[in-house]
């Protein structure tokens, strides 16, 4: 039975070409009437039309007008960029950092607040978004949407967190408690997979709908990316690889309690890497300032980058030959202060282990990736929102 076809109503239409023509501003804008009309297929008069009306909902604007030949000169138009606010928040364990965009993405307002001897973490939330809105000359009625990146698990259909090794504060319930207190749509999201979302956006993984993103840092995560989403699995656990068993590490027993250590983090995280760093005669006051010296040092440091891509490679070669990705990203402070260096040496010991043999890179989102994913994800939801109501 052939599938049923839905007629295209004009008010639909309507609703189609001001969606297309508000993603052309975004991303090709300032436009003219003409150019729209060009770019959408569309004629002079129905361009027009679509303009007049954009215009009177107050998402577009005229920021200025292109010479032409005879005639008068014609306006330019582009999105109004307070027409909508989102907000993004990196919850760390002793600080919360917020950023405020406005809906064509540009970041206009930053708080950054510690969250030492507070132990409130609605408070501690709700002084950092509010400071950033105002910094970014708006207040929380403009501000659509609210992304938090937390480590842990996230529960995909709840949006709760349900764990978060670090974070003893974070609960169940905190959700509703901090939209209640925002009074705007506030949503969780894992810190690893906001960094894949600004690695697909930005980074390494632009352009690749397949992929993975392991973060080697204080702790480490995998993000796994799958005909161009996000995989979560059924209760947020997909890719907590600090869990993975591996050999030469203990595997606890108890993994859910809090403070025990998976396998893998104790073989390549943070205190790891420090651990190696002196192993081979260097130190520094982190993880990263350890293997950033390693490669500094040349030959010096190559035992260093070997033993850490070593134990690295376990991780990832039990990734890759269960996804077969074509791309691996490494992140983190670790991985960005290895470099080239320990990607190209993961590469190698994971083609030498395995039948598979993915291209591995550093993560080029180097500055503040769990924010600006945060920020990406809530505004494309907003977009779909004001966009996709655009004939009301």
């Amino acid at each position: 039975m052939a599938a049923t076809r839905l007629p295209g109503t004009p008010r639909l239409l309507r609703a189609l070409n001001d969606r297309a023509a508000l993603e052309l501003l975004l991303t090709k804008g300032p436009l003219t009437r003409a150019q729209l009309g060009e770019m959408t297929g569309l004629s002079k008069v129905t361009a027009s039309q679509l303009v007049e009306r954009l215009e009177e909902r107050g998402l577009v604007r005229r920021v200025g007008e292109q010479a032409g030949g005879r005639g008068p000169n014609a306006q330019l138009y582009a999105v109004t960029p307070g027409s909508a606010h989102v907000i993004g928040v990196e919850v760390l364990p002793d600080r919360v950092i917020a950023a405020c965009a406005d809906i064509t993405g540009d970041v206009v307002g930053r708080s950054e607040r510690s969250t030492q001897g507070d132990d409130d973490p609605v408070r501690a939330v709700h002084g950092a978004v509010v400071e950033a809105a105002e910094q970014g000359g708006t207040d929380m009625a403009s501000v659509r949407r609210v992304v938090l990146g937390t480590p842990g698990l996230v529960d995909p259909q709840t949006s709760e967190v349900s764990f978060a090794f670090d974070l003893p504060r974070w609960h169940r319930g905190l959700l509703a408690e901090l939209r209640k207190d925002l009074s705007t749509p506030v949503v969780f999201g894992n810190d690893v997979n906001l960094a894949a979302v600004a690695e697909q956006h930005t980074g390494a993984a632009k352009g690749h709908d397949d992929f993975v993103l392991i973060w080697v840092g204080r702790g480490v995560g995998l993000a796994t990316v799958i005909g161009g989403r996000l995989h979560q699995g059924s209760t947020g656990a997909a890719g907590e690889i600090g869990y993975l068993p591996v050999a030469g590490a203990e595997i606890p027993r108890n993994a859910s309690k809090r403070g025990a250590k998976g396998a893998f983090q104790t073989l390549v995280a943070s205190d790891a890497a420090k651990a190696i760093g002196r192993k081979y005669g260097f130190r520094g006051a982190e993880s990263a300032d350890v293997v950033r010296a390693a490669v500094e040092a040349g030959a010096a440091g190559e035992p260093v980058l070997d033993e850490l891509a070593g134990r690295l490679a376990l991780g990832v070669a039990a990734i890759c030959v269960v996804l077969d990705p074509p791309l691996v990203v490494l992140a983190g402070e670790v991985s960005q202060a290895g470099g080239i260096a320990l990607a190209e040496r993961v590469e190698q010991e994971v083609a030498a282990i395995t039948l598979v043999a993915p291209k591995v890179v550093i993560s080029e989102v180097a500055v503040e990736p769990i924010l600006n994913g945060a920020l990406l994800t809530a505004l494309e939801s907003v977009r779909e929102e004001v966009f996709g109501s655009t004939t009301g």
